[in-house]
Order: C-alpha cells, then sequence, then structure tokens
C-alpha cells in the first residue's frame, strides 16, 4: 500500500485528478483516508491518474479549472491519457505498456468576457518598511541597472558576424577589464535580413530600442551594413519619435561601408570612445522599486503550477509591495486561464485588452495554418503536460491571486510604472524575452520543469527547478531548488529566502548561468502571411523531385584536386560535428566544439569541430520539416565524418524524435552519437560525454587516404547578393555548365537574382523559363547534375544555411549589394568584377574577375581547386564572417 499523499499531489481540493510526483508501477494501490484504489498503468512522474470517479462527458479539474472531457466512466486509478500524449510516449524509449485509447479528449471552451463579471480589482498593498539593492541608477526615465554592460548590437541578421567580431576584439584586447567596471557583449537575432519591410518590423525595433536604452546598458554600438530591410537611420527615427531616451545613453550607431577588416577598426575606434564611458558607471543603494521582474517559464512540467510558477509570483508580489513591477508573457500560454487571469484585474479596458492579445495570436496562428493550442512541446508531453489548456493554468500561477493585473502590453513595449504587467509574446521562450528584456525588465526569473538551462547575455537569469530531483541532478546550471516546496517547506519560508536572493543578484552576486558563460538572443520572428489567401496554394506545393534539370551543353571543365577518399567516397574536407537539436543546446554545442577544438591535436583526417547553434526545433509551427531536412542534409554531408545530436531535454525535437524521424525517412539513427544537457547531468556532465563519444567513434574508423579528384567529384552552390556585372554573371554560367558536364554537381538556389539574368539563365537552362526547384531547402541532392534549390526566404544567410544542406562542398558568392556571411562549415569564395564593389571590400574578396573571359575562367578554375585541396582559406571564412540560420519558410508561426 502507498499513501496518497506520499505519491501525488492534488493541486486544489476540489479537483477530480491528481499528479504522479514519482513513478508509479501499474497495480500500485493507493491508499486514502479510507479508499483503496489500484493505479491501471504505470503513471510517469508528473502525468495524471484519476482521483475521484468521472463519468463520461464531464470535465477533469487541476486547480478546479477544466482541461479536457471523459469520452468513458473512469474510475479512481486510472490513467489519464489523450491522443496527444499518447503519441508523445509513442516517440520515447519507454519500458511498459501504453493504454490502447485515450481516455479525455481536449478542452478548448473559448471564453468570453462578461462586462458585469468584471469588478475593478486591488492590489497588494505596499510594504511598510522599503527595501534596497545596489544598483546603477541611469540617467532620465532609464531606471535602475543590475548589470553594466557595453552592448554591441548587430541590426539586422546580416551584420551578425561584424556584431560578434567586435565584442570578441573588445573581450581579447580588455582581458582584464574589471566585470563590475563593465562587460561586454554582443546581441544578434534573426530578423531584417531581406529586401522589403517585414510584417514584424514594429517589434523588431522596439525590442533593439529597448535594449539601446536598456537599464543594464552602460553604452551602446549599433552596427549596420545599410543593406537589410530597414537601417540604423530607421531605428534612430523610431526611437525619437516614440521618446526612448537615447540622450541619456552613451551610443553610436555605425554603418560599415568597405571591407570587414574596415568596418571592424572603424567600429574599435567608436569603442574606445564608448567604454570608459560605461566603465564609470558605479553601483549605489537603490530602492526596490526599482527592480522590475521578468516572469517567464520553459522546458515546463506537471510541478511549474505547483512550486515554481507559484513561487515566481510569490516573489513577485513581494516585489510589488516594494513598488516594483512584474511582467509575465507567453500570451499562448494562456490560453485557457483567462478566468483565473481576469480574477483579479484593474478594470474592464485592461480585462478586454488582455483578451484581444490571445484573440490576435489565435488568428495570426490560423492564417498559417497552425493553431495555437498546439504550444506544448515533446519535453512538456513527457513531463505530463497534456495540452494547452493544462499548461496554462500552471503558467498563470506566475501570477500570484492577491496580484492584480494592471497593465497589458505590445510585445516589447515599455514600463513605465510599479505594477503587475502583461506583455504580449509567443510561448518560445528566448522570443518571449527578449520582448520582456526590451519592456525594462531588469532580472529574469526563468521556471523550469525539465532543466532549462536558458540565459540572456545582459540581464541576469535566475533559475528555478520544479522538483528535487531535477535540482540534484543539474545543481550546476539551477539556482532555485523550488521543488521544495513540493518536499514541505512552507511558501512563505521558499518565498523569502527567494526574494532575498533576487536582491543579492541584483545587487551583483553572480547567478549559475552567467559563471557557465552562455546565452541566446532571439526576437520574435516574422510570421510571413497578412491573412488567408495563400494557405491552400502554399499547402498544396509540389514536392521537389529530386531529378536535376537539363543543363546547357559545353565542354567538361579540366581540373583535379586532392581530396580524401571516406568511407562514403571523396570529400575535400572532414569534420566533427556538433548538431544541436534545438534553439536551447545551440550555445551548449558551440561550447563543445570549441573545448574539443582546443584540446591538443585533432584526430586523424579531422580539420576541425563544429556546431550549427541555430534558433529552431522549439517554439513554433510549420517549420519543423524545412530544419529537419536541413540538419539531416548536414548530418550526411560529405565534410561530416563523425556527427553528435545534442538535445536540451524539453524541445519538441528531442532526441528520441530525431531518432524516430531519421528512421522513418531511411536513415540510421545509429551511425550517430546523441546526448542530453538535462538528462545527462548539465553542460560539464556532457561536454565529457560528448567528448568521450568522439575519441571511441573516430578511433574505430579508418584513417583517410588522399586521393586525386577531378571535376565529377565537384559539389559547388553559386549564389549572389545583388545583381552581378556581366563578367561575373558570364563567368558563373561558364562555371556551371562546365562543371555539370564533367559529372559534377551545380547547386542554385530558386531566390536568387541569378536566374533573373538572362545572361546566366540563358547559358545554364536548356529551358530558361522552366526554374523549377529539383530540390528541397536543406535536402541533400543525390544525383549530379544542376540543381535548383527552393529557399522560401530573403534573408541571405537563410539561403547560405539550406544551401549547405544539400551536400556543396565549396559556395561561390557573386557580389553585387554586400558581401555574405559565409557557412560556418562550408567555405565559400567571394567574388567580384564590379569596378565599385570591387574598391569597397577589396580585403574581403577572393578573386577580382579579369574582363578577358579566359583569363577570369582559368584563374577561377585554379582557385577552386586550390580551395577544394585544402591549400586556400577564403578571407571572410578565415575571419569568422560565418553565419547559420534556418528559414522558417513562408507558413511558419511562433507559438
Amino acid at each position: 500500500m502507498t499513501r496518497f499523499e506520499d505519491c501525488s499531489r492534488l493541486p486544489a481540493p476540489d479537483d477530480n485528478v491528481a499528479i504522479a510526483v514519482r513513478r508509479l508501477e501499474a497495480g500500485t494501490m493507493i491508499v486514502h483516508g479510507d479508499r483503496e484504489f489500484a493505479i491501471s498503468h504505470t503513471v510517469l512522474e508528473g502525468h495524471r491518474f484519476v482521483f475521484a470517479p468521472i463519468k463520461s462527458g464531464e470535465p477533469l479539474l487541476s486547480w478546479g479549472l477544466p482541461f479536457g472531457n471523459a469520452v468513458r466512466a473512469l474510475a479512481a486509478g486510472d490513467y489519464l491519457c489523450n491522443d496527444r500524449i499518447l503519441r508523445a510516449l509513442s516517440e520515447r524509449d519507454i519500458d511498459f505498456g501504453l493504454p490502447e485509447r485515450a481516455n479525455f479528449v481536449d478542452l478548448f471552451a473559448p471564453y468570453h468576457l462578461d462586462a458585469n463579471e468584471i469588478v475593478p480589482g486591488q492590489q497588494v498593498s505596499r510594504a511598510a518598511i522599503p527595501g534596497s539593492f545596489h544598483g546603477y541608477q541611469r540617467e532620465g526615465s532609464r531606471g535602475v541597472g543590475t548589470r553594466n554592460f557595453l552592448v554591441v548590437i548587430g541590426l539586422t541578421s546580416a551584420d551578425a558576424a561584424l556584431a560578434t567580431a567586435i565584442a570578441e576584439r573588445v573581450r581579447a584586447q580588455h582581458d582584464r577589464l574589471d566585470r563590475e567596471a563593465c562587460e561586454v557583449v554582443a546581441v544578434t537575432h534573426t530578423e531584417g535580413g531581406g529586401k522589403r519591410a517585414p510584417h514584424n518590423l514594429d517589434f523588431v525595433l522596439r525590442t533593439l530600442a529597448g535594449f539601446a536604452v536598456h537599464a543594464n546598458t552602460g553604452a551602446v554600438l549599433v552596427l549596420d551594413h545599410g543593406a537589410g530591410s530597414y537601417t540604423n537611420t530607421d531605428l534612430q527615427t523610431f526611437m525619437r519619435a516614440e521618446g526612448y531616451p537615447l540622450d541619456h545613453v552613451p551610443h553610436a550607431f555605425v554603418t560599415a561601408q568597405g571591407s570587414f577588416d574596415d568596418a571592424v577598426n572603424r567600429s574599435m575606434q567608436t569603442v574606445a570612445d564608448l567604454l570608459p564611458k560605461a566603465c564609470a558607471a558605479q553601483r549605489s543603494e537603490q530602492p526596490l522599486s526599482g527592480l522590475r521582474l521578468a516572469l517567464q517559464c520553459g522546458g515546463s512540467d506537471a510541478f511549474s503550477g505547483v512550486s515554481g510558477n507559484a513561487l515566481a509570483g510569490w516573489v513577485a508580489k513581494e516585489l510589488i509591495r516594494q513598488g516594483g513591477s512584474a511582467n509575465l508573457a507567453e500570451t499562448d500560454e494562456l490560453i485557457g486561464a483567462e478566468s483565473y487571469v481576469l480574477e483579479n484585474v484593474r478594470d474592464r479596458d485592461v480585462a478586454v485588452r488582455f483578451l484581444d492579445k490571445i484573440a490576435t495570436f489565435k488568428e495570426r496562428a490560423e492564417r498559417h495554418g497552425a493553431s495555437a493550442e498546439g504550444n506544448p512541446s515533446g519535453g512538456n508531453n513527457y513531463r505530463g503536460l497534456y495540452n494547452i489548456a493544462l499548461k496554462s493554468l500552471g503558467a498563470a500561477r506566475k501570477k500570484d491571486p492577491e496580484v492584480r493585473l494592471d497593465h497589458v502590453l505590445d510585445y516589447g513595449q515599455p514600463m513605465h510604472e510599479g505594477g503587475y504587467y502583461f506583455m504580449d509574446s509567443p510561448g518560445n521562450d528566448l522570443e518571449s524575452i527578449a520582448g520582456q528584456v526590451a519592456s525594462g525588465c531588469n532580472l529574469i526569473l526563468f521556471i523550469t520543469g525539465n532543466g532549462s538551462i536558458t540565459n540572456f547575455p545582459f540581464v541576469p537569469t535566475l533559475k528555478f527547478v520544479t522538483t528535487t530531483g531535477r535540482f540534484e541532478l543539474l545543481s550546476n546550471e539551477m539556482d532555485v531548488n523550488a521543488g521544495r516546496y513540493n518536499d514541505g517547506m512552507s511558501m512563505p519560508e521558499l518565498g523569502g529566502e527567494t526574494f532575498e536572493l533576487v536582491r543579492r543578484v541584483a545587487s551583483g552576486e553572480r547567478t549559475k548561468g552567467e559563471a557557465a558563460g552562455h546565452s541566446q538572443v532571439s526576437i520574435w520572428r516574422e510570421w510571413r502571411q497578412q491573412d488567408g489567401s495563400q494557405l491552400a496554394r502554399l499547402q498544396a506545393q509540389a514536392i521537389p523531385t529530386g531529378e536535376p534539370l537539363q543543363a546547357v551543353a559545353a565542354a567538361a571543365i579540366e581540373l583535379s584536386f586532392d581530396a580524401l577518399l571516406t568511407n562514403r567516397g571523396v570529400a575535400s574536407d572532414q569534420i566533427g560535428l556538433v548538431m544541436p537539436t534545438s534553439l536551447c543546446s545551440g550555445q551548449v554545442a558551440e561550447l563543445i566544439a570549441a573545448d574539443l577544438n582546443a584540446r591538443g591535436s585533432l584526430p586523424a583526417g579531422l580539420s576541425r569541430f563544429v556546431a550549427l547553434a541555430h534558433t529552431e526545433g522549439c517554439g513554433a509551427a510549420n517549420a519543423d520539416d524545412l530544419y529537419l531536412q536541413t540538419m539531416v542534409g548536414h548530418l550526411r554531408h560529405p565534410f561530416t565524418r563523425r556527427a553528435l545530436l545534442l538535445e536540451h531535454g524539453c524541445e519538441k525535437t528531442h532526441n528520441d524524435a530525431i531518432r524516430h524521424w531519421l528512421q522513418k525517412n531511411g536513415h540510421a539513427a545509429s551511425d550517430y552519437g546523441f546526448a542530453s544537457v538535462q538528462l545527462h547531468g548539465g553542460i560539464e556532465c556532457v561536454r565529457e560525454r560528448v567528448v568521450a563519444w568522439f575519441a571511441d567513434s573516430l578511433a574505430k574508423l579508418p584513417a583517410c587516404k588522399t586521393v586525386r579528384a577531378t571535376a565529377k567529384d565537384l559539389r559547388l552552390a553559386l549564389l549572389s547578393t545583388g545583381p552581378l556585372d556581366e563578367a561575373t554573371s558570364s563567368l558563373f554560367a561558364a562555371l556551371a555548365v562546365g562543371v555539370v558536364a564533367a559529372g559534377g554537381t551545380v547547386v542554385v538556389p530558386d531566390n536568387d537574382s541569378l536566374w533573373r539574368d538572362a545572361r546566366f539563365a540563358n547559358a545554364v537552362l536548356l529551358a530558361p523559363g522552366d526554374i523549377r526547384p529539383s530540390l528541397a531547402y536543406g535536402e541533400l541532392a543525390q544525383k549530379a547534375g544542376l540543381h535548383v534549390m527552393r529557399a522560401p526566404t530573403e534573408d541571405c544567410s537563410e539561403t547560405v544555411t539550406g544551401l549547405g544542406g544539400t551536400g556543396v562542398e565549396l559556395m561561390l558568392a557573386g557580389i553585387g549589394d554586400t558581401t555574405a556571411q559565409a557557412h560556418p562549415m562550408i567555405p565559400m569564395l567571394q567574388v567580384c568584377g564590379d569596378g565599385e564593389h570591387v574598391a569597397r571590400y577589396q580585403g574581403d574578396l577572393d578573386l577580382v574577375v579579369p574582363n578577358d573571359a579566359t583569363q577570369a575562367y582559368a584563374e577561377l578554375t585554379a582557385l577552386v581547386a586550390k580551395t577544394m585541396s585544402r591549400k586556400y582559406q577564403p578571407q571572410l571564412s578565415q575571419r569568422g564572417y560565418v553565419r547559420f540560420q534556418l528559414t522558417r519558410g513562408e507558413l511558419g508561426v511562433s507559438l
């Protein structure tokens, strides 16, 4: 017999379903008072079972609110499962049997506001004795900082590599810089890399403006190439028009107009002026009313609403009593909890505005063929969150019942006074946090059930984990064990201890995440559809066949190069690939790859280890196929000698899901390694696990022999950054048909301006008007010949990332408007014949195209052979001017 209170929890006394606090085997006898009942099927920790009998059609209750309806009569002890949870568990390697069918259906009852129900609420009373912390008092209305940073912002995705390079150089030159005096960080993101104004432009400008004047920003440098969909001038104009206190922060806006080195040198001169101003700031005693908390959750589980979120709500309540403010976000993660959120609200206008944000969010998802109710990830499901209603009921507990909802904000809209705020945002953790920081939050409370290790670059993140077991597994990454509440500690005692930790961290104590040294930024990504008129057409797009297009007949190109003979054929390089399965394991993958590269001599035949950090794998709909196709293309790329997939642990595309996807698509999962940040005990533990796996797996492979390869072994990609000069266009055409005639492979994206250039299209395609994609985005080319890759994006970096998945071993970028950020794994030659552009980018170009076509062809052929032989490294690639960014296509939307 097992006592009910020893193995389960009821979030509210009248609930008819309970949460298992540990795994309960089928047949376990539960005793509660004078009742006894048996568990019908094995119940995992965090999953639910019936506590009181439920009739068919009756609601299932948690926190006293419904999340589903029984489809048949349910007895005490029955394991609860809907179709979604059965699918989620079927993807996992579990050692027990599942029920044959679901026993409840989800309940998504629309919430209808009754004006008579809205009674203006009361906010918690102010504390009799105000508290204080030590922070940075900023000028004007900027508030109080908890940290002091020189922030280097890349204005668009096209500026990411430059911003990263500047921050790295500043840190290298000032390696003895007192971290307490001033730190330096690059802030890069995915937006603005196209030509047209994006649909999320207001969101992006608000976010960047908020970063620039944030209280933790001691000084800011904003970098721009002037070639994106908005410019530094646009941002400055927006900030002036909207009243952002730009003049109260040391700042500079730099537009790069020359080579990469010129841009770096010019920016460093600006940094020399900004850095002393930032370092001059000093901490002083400040009232706690200067704290603005971001309340955020990620990798949630069934206990998030019981312990972690409730603890965050308690801390927020105490801060509001001190005159401070708290910011709740993640719009779709409050669907189903509207009645709870609005039990205590300032007035009807605030209630209406809150519900309008939910309605707009739902409509945006629907016009992309998605549902806002599809939010819970595979990790959420595995840890007991069956649907969005159940997830929302727990997420809403970040608002304590005594706290009043005072304000509703647009994404990134500034907070101007104390109180409790709701900010519109997706459930995607990183995208949501970026908006909260832009709103002015100077400390983040991040609640996690699975053990998410997310950090923001210039605002400290305190991570609360919901169970003691998960805290003990990840004690090096987690700051607060909220699971102690489950274990019997009172909320006032736990809350008081945590509130003191918040005060200390605000005063400068380092969090676990700051000590680990990794962070991520992602702004609410653009949605492509303004209405549903194109939905049917986009959903009906034909799948590319993989068959190459017919190219114009030409003489075969004559060249040879030194290649490596691998077990999959010849390749011009060999690397070890650490592939993160989602955005949240990306920075950890980069840390591990850097560690592997720094460990002395590399394994025989390997040139380096590469990690491909990205922003996908969770928190979005309709983007998984694009991501997974591209991921597999890189896993099976000729360069990839061995690859390991690194999961965060709670994402949609977790390791088990990847294994199933690989097998479903005819790929052996056993060919790859798998590791988990969360399940393997945190960063240091998983780092050693990955290092050991590569050492063992690479040692089992035979050494690569060097062989002489010919043009039939070439796999090239051609692209341009804008309309090309005649010499370069003609040269690319001659190269393309020559390689194809020799039996090699050439891939050109369908969005490229080369196809709008008759000099190229007519010289390459036998049917120039038939530019149909033969490859999907990121799809590995299986047959040699001329291929067109579908590229549903305007962002050059997203196009380059997709081309990497096609298996090309060398990219050639014709320089039209600007240079291209290269691929982190695959060399890119930057080629130009336009006199004006040659003068501007002289130091970045690998080939200046001569006017003589014969000479140009000879020089390019020789450079290709030299690069393929690993005897030449492209200029910008060796400077780290690289970017890996996945597209979400035309129907991708954040959730």
